[in-house]
């Protein structure tokens, strides 16, 4: 009889109560940068646990280096990005490219707020400058930042 006295005085609005807390305390949101673990490697897919209600799948490219290796491990924490919390089949998309450009982004904007210098690589030519990959990011530098004097030939800075 004392167990039933136990839930008889468990107030039913308190339980819902708590219930929702904890579903506002948990609610993720698009755009959202998380860490998961990696938990199985397939030959098109990794698949990661985000704790959330199931495991998701992300294409095994977002994973290879520029040597199209695998660079992640089973048990490895990696941080991706929530797509789409739910997709209509129950499913939670996941991408780690936009993880690494929102990282990439987020290091510019330090290194804008603090004036250091950033590096990156010419990767072609276009008019009246050249575009470099700064932090995986495709930029724009003009022509007249390259030197002191103002260049006519962009040939030798491609590459």
């Amino acid at each position: 009889m004392p167990k039933t006295q136990a839930i008889t005085d468990f107030a039913p609005d308190s339980f819902a109560a708590m219930f929702e807390e904890s579903l506002k305390s948990s609610e993720m949101r698009s755009g959202e940068v998380i860490t998961a673990e990696v938990v199985r490697i397939d030959h098109s897919f990794v698949v990661v646990n985000a704790g959330l209600k199931s495991e998701a799948y992300v294409p095994i490219d977002e994973f290879k280096n520029d040597q199209g290796e695998v660079e992640v491990q089973v048990g490895d924490f990696v941080s991706v990005a929530i797509d789409a919390v739910e997709n209509g089949y129950g499913d939670t998309i996941l991408s780690r490219d936009k993880a690494k450009r929102l990282a990439s982004w987020l290091s510019l904007e330090t290194a804008l707020e603090s004036g250091d210098f950033v590096t990156g690589t010419v990767s072609g030519k276009v008019k009246g400058g050249l575009t470099v990959l700064v932090n995986g990011i495709r930029a724009f530098l003009p022509g007249s930042l390259l030197d002191t004097r103002p260049v006519k030939d962009m040939s030798p800075f491609e590459g």
